[in-house]
């Protein structure tokens, strides 16, 4: 742990098979492959019999789940957000680019119902939603196989809209009916203080009472996840952007996280979907 309180790796201990040149320990400016985001691969796994088995980097050979197993319907993965000014919305889109460029895994957005009325929204200046995303409610939720959800902060929490969607999904959590499924969240701050890490955080409550799998991105974007020369929303626990005063949009890196993002998670479902 740095004095800035992050997540960095030691610099007394030199990584033995990664350079050390660069942002930090493990990323070289100059190697594309190894500052590329880290892909699940499974061309090197087999079906053994009743065992699945993958080959590692040192050549032996462990326990894997195979992805190589063709699938009979798509899976599907639900992109469900609030979005008052379009942030979380602009990630969401992207995230949905990510899942769809997965063979057998399909994504649909969905948005939580507003709580505040019409009047108070147009006082706040919000934008008119796009009425192609439509409104979900809680009984849908039982079709999806996996989830990403996404969300503002509100003092380093989830907005209300996003907890009063959660707060109606008590049937679901009385049959456990989301118990197993993997879920990932996304988030948009105004400032990089603002709770980029605890939105994320204080939100998995949500899933541990449902019985469900958090799924975060850890640090599988490459070296993105260690520049420093821009500024840049999203952690290990997810992609994110800094809105500002409202009036700041997504850089193409955050953009860039999100579809990252989705792509993890459509071969994390399509993982877990084998038998």
């Amino acid at each position: 742990m740095g004095k800035g309180g992050g997540c960095v790796p030691s610099k007394k201990k030199k990584p033995s098979s990664l350079a050390t040149t660069g942002d930090g320990p493990g990323i070289d400016d100059d190697n594309d492959a190894t500052n590329a985001p880290i892909q699940i691969d499974d061309d090197q796994t087999t079906i053994d019999g009743d065992r699945t088995t993958a080959t590692n980097t040192a050549g032996t050979t462990t326990p894997a789940i195979s992805t190589a197993a063709k699938i009979s319907s798509p899976l599907k993965i639900f992109v469900v957000f609030y979005s008052m000014y379009g942030h979380v919305e602009s990630l969401a889109k992207r995230m949905k680019k990510g899942v769809d460029s997965v063979e057998g895994v399909s994504a649909t957005m969905y948005r939580v119902p507003e709580t505040l009325s019409q009047e108070v929204v147009e006082q706040m200046k919000a934008p008119v939603k796009d009425l192609e995303i439509p409104e979900i409610t809680a009984a849908e939720l039982a079709a999806a196989d996996g989830f990403l959800f996404g969300f503002p902060t509100r003092y380093g929490c989830m907005a209300a809209q996003m907890k009063a969607f959660f707060d109606s999904t008590g049937s679901l959590w009385k049959e456990q009916s989301l118990a197993g499924k993997p879920a990932g969240f996304f988030v948009s701050t105004g400032t990089q203080g603002g709770g980029q890490e605890t939105t994320a955080w204080t939100a998995i409550t949500q899933l541990v009472h449902h019985g469900m799998l958090f799924v975060p991105i850890g640090y599988t974007f490459g070296a993105g996840m260690f520049k420093m020369d821009s500024i840049r929303g999203g952690s290990p626990y997810g992609a994110g952007v800094f809105a500002g005063d409202g009036s700041r949009e997504a850089t193409e890196t955050e953009l860039a996280l999100a579809e990252h993002q989705g792509n993890y998670m459509a071969a994390i479902v399509k993982r877990l979907a084998q038998p």
